[in-house]
């Protein structure tokens, strides 16, 4: 389930800052997260930590997968941090 969230804030993270650059050069403000929730700006500061967050973890990996090669979760297929579907 976490890897899930984290997935999807990456994503969303992703395009936002695609569609910040991509604004740039056209002249005007196409940040998404900013558009929706810049004038609660505590709020956009917590979407923005809450993406950063994700890309650590996501980043961060099985830690049995970092010891000793792999774990025995992703040999069998269940491992939470490499499962397949989204």
């Amino acid at each position: 389930m976490m890897k899930k969230i984290a997935w999807w804030l990456m994503a969303i993270g992703a395009l936002n800052w695609g569609l910040v650059g991509v604004g740039g050069f056209m002249g005007s403000n196409w940040n998404i997260v900013n558009l929706i929730f810049g004038s609660i700006p505590v709020l956009e500061m917590i979407i923005y930590i809450l993406v950063g967050i994700s890309a650590i973890y996501a980043c961060s990996g099985c830690k049995s997968c970092k010891k000793e090669g792999s774990c025995a979760s992703c040999a069998n297929g269940s491992c939470s941090v490499h499962e397949k579907s989204m």
